[in-house]
């Protein structure tokens, strides 16, 4: 069991083994659902993808639990760990604590535009504060090995002019960061909640494809209302990397494309069955441990999204009173129920080709 400020051994970071797949594809840092049961379950479906935690407030993680907040699997590498704050020494501590849990990356929010983040005073609003930036950035690389990045946006409220995160951008690669993430829409800090923050803002991605033109030696990644495997691609002719968000986690079988189309792997013969089954140690070590089942099933509801019997699979893994008390037998139970029934659909078929 891992104690209170480092991980064991075995949870060495990828950087220092020099096994990391580049940043080409990863999954957007989404609080309340990137947790580490979602980290592990997106893992089975891509190897290669980068994987980010919630965002976590560095008091939380200074001053909390830190087995709570920073815990994961080993399999879930190459992973990167998001911090929220502002003040330079206490992300320099956070930075080596990620370093010595084994994360492969600390990545800096500053994109979150909810007013919550902008009372603690970082979030969108230190876009504004470049100086705070850089010097929390060049803190966080003298305190750690490890790989630190920037998540923004390219604007604040009515700042729309391009040379606005231009000049961001350069001030903060100046201080050592040399990977930037793109949201490519304005952060609109009063009158918009986070939700519509995602959705209201126009996407500008000729922004973040500037940026890579204006700073070529920069790891450019662009985030922001990407849905499919074909806009990937479109958009990985002008930048570095792109990185998922909602999608990646509502449709996750959309991830089992990743690794040959993006990474050039041999293609995976893979199957949702399957892809469970390779879960079930994971997930009944989980529950021997005390996790309800609850916590790991509402991050696997979308696994039939699209699919014959996916109704019935969140139906069964979202019932409260089904999961009560639930252990693996509840999974194969939906497993076998949606089998049974595609079974009697194609006998259906068959029998009445018309």
């Amino acid at each position: 069991m891992p104690n209170v400020e480092t991980q064991s051994e075995a949870k060495q970071p990828l950087a220092n083994l020099d096994l990391k797949p580049s940043r080409r594809f990863c999954i957007a840092p989404m609080l309340d659902w990137t947790d580490r049961f979602y980290r592990r379950f997106a893992r089975e479906l891509s190897q290669q993808t980068w994987l980010y935690t919630e965002m976590v407030n560095t008091g939380a993680i200074l001053h909390g639990d830190k087995m709570r907040h920073l815990r994961f699997d080993p399999a879930e590498h190459p992973i990167a760990l998001q911090l929220g704050g502002s003040e330079p020494a206490d992300l320099a501590r956070c930075a080596k604590i990620a370093q010595d849990w084994g994360y492969d990356e600390v990545n800096l929010n500053v994109g979150c535009p909810s007013e919550r983040v902008q009372s603690g005073s970082f979030g969108a609003c230190l876009m504004l504060e470049p100086n705070l930036v850089a010097d929390g950035v060049k803190a966080m690389r003298d305190a750690c090995q490890i790989d630190v990045t920037v998540k923004h946006r390219i604007g604040i409220d009515k700042i729309e002019d391009y040379s606005f995160v231009r000049d961001f951008v350069g001030h903060i690669a100046d201080a050592g960061c040399s990977t930037f993430i793109v949201h490519a829409r304005n952060a609109i800090l009063k009158g918009l909640s986070p939700k519509e923050n995602r959705d209201i803002p126009p996407l500008k991605y000729d922004y973040a494809y500037q940026l890579k033109r204006d700073f070529p030696n920069l790891e450019i990644i662009i985030n922001g209302g990407i849905t499919t495997l074909e806009q990937t691609q479109s958009h990985l002719l002008h930048v570095d990397g792109v990185m998922v968000g909602r999608e990646a986690y509502h449709n996750p079988w959309i991830l089992t494309d990743i690794d040959s189309a993006i990474y050039g792997q041999a293609h995976r013969d893979q199957t949702r069955r399957g892809t469970m089954e390779n879960l079930r140690v994971f997930i009944e070590a989980e529950l021997a441990s005390g996790t309800p089942l609850r916590f790991i099933a509402r991050h696997i509801l979308g696994l039939y999204q699209g699919q014959y019997g996916a109704r019935q699979w969140r139906r069964m893994l979202s019932d409260a009173t089904l999961l009560k008390n639930a252990n693996w037998e509840l999974i194969e139970s939906a497993l076998a129920q949606i089998e049974n029934s595609l079974s009697h659909r194609e006998a259906s078929n068959l029998n009445d080709p018309s």
